[in-house]
């Protein structure tokens, strides 16, 4: 059989769900339903929204289903009455069994990261925050326990010094599309050998969980090549931030968001208590950290737009009562 022959169902809402949906309906292969998030208020105004694989599908003609409760019994039986073959899952929520056990051939996942490293809801970030030269794509075939079914392929793609979240995640998108594609041919023609997670090499597992603000806040007791890392990872969403206090004083401070950075260090040289702060107060910004400084090119004050360090100094005047904390 071949892959355009089944009826496959799609799920996933963000962004970086559309492109291998993109590529599934490019191909020719059919996609009998989208299955996404409810639409929601958002913004000041809470004018409501649309997920962004919802807002594909309808200009591609594909019938949506938004279940608000993937248990809902009447939600179920419309489920079953797509006599799906197949199922996809790209960013969605966690499926119960009675949902990805019901087509014939499976549902299975793309995940960004190279399983079972980086388990969890927020993986791209934490390659970059944990220093990762290498991460990818992997397909895999759900179960009851999250992330930790049976392989199907994967693909691995390179992190450059340069990539932030927002490079990386673009990357593993395009790559993710078509892993996803040859997947399905895989599976339809039954060319393929299952891998379980649990046969890799043993190495320490390192986990992906949820990027909260807390997570975000910058610790410049930490070591610049640490601190750099955690602006790559959460930039430019949602963003590594501090405290620039005055007099040590929070409540006469605020906070800033650093979205590009580098580590700077002068050799030999004194250069201050973590926290300090280096500037001619015309191009330049830099942070003492535990072992040199972080040179700042791009921040966001609080209330503010995110701007180039040259305009914040232009507009901020006299640098000298603050440090970061």
């Amino acid at each position: 059989m071949r892959g355009k022959d089944l009826r496959i169902v799609y799920r996933g809402t963000p962004e970086f769900a559309v492109a291998a949906l993109k590529a599934l309906t490019d191909g020719g292969y059919n996609i009998v339903a989208v299955i996404t998030a409810p639409d929601k208020p958002a913004g000041r105004g809470l004018k409501v929204q649309e997920s962004a694989v919802k807002s594909y599908a309808v200009e591609a003609g594909i019938p949506v289903l938004q279940p608000v409760k993937l248990k809902d019994p009447d939600f179920v039986e419309q489920f079953r009455r797509l006599n799906a073959d197949l199922a996809i899952v790209v960013a969605f929520r966690m499926l119960p069994e009675v949902i990805w056990s019901m087509p014939r051939l499976g549902t299975f996942n793309l995940h960004a990261s190279l399983l079972p490293q980086y388990r969890g809801a927020a993986p791209i970030n934490w390659a970059i925050i944990n220093g990762e030269t290498k991460t990818g794509v992997t397909t895999f075939f759900l179960n009851a326990k999250i992330d930790e079914g049976e392989i199907i392929d994967m693909r691995e793609v390179d992190i450059l010094p340069e990539d932030n979240a927002g490079s990386l995640h673009d990357k593993l998108m395009a790559v993710g599309s078509g892993l996803v594609v040859e997947s399905v041919d895989r599976i339809a023609s039954g060319d393929y050998k299952l891998i379980s997670q649990d046969s890799l090499p043993d190495k320490e597992l390192k986990p992906a969980p949820k990027i909260f603000r807390e997570t975000c806040r910058i610790d410049l007791t930490r070591t610049g090549y640490e601190i750099i890392n955690l602006i790559r990872g959460v930039s430019p969403y949602p963003g590594a931030w501090a405290a620039m206090t005055r007099d040590g004083e929070v409540s006469d401070g605020f906070s800033v968001k650093i979205f590009e950075a580098s580590f700077y260090t002068s050799e030999g040289q004194y250069i201050g208590s973590v926290g300090d702060m280096v500037s001619d107060e015309k191009n330049f910004l830099r942070v003492c950290c535990s072992d040199g400084m972080i040179e700042i090119k791009e921040l966001q004050p609080a209330g503010k737009r995110r701007m180039e360090v040259s305009e914040f100094l232009r507009g901020f005047g006299s640098i000298g009562e603050y440090t970061f904390k």
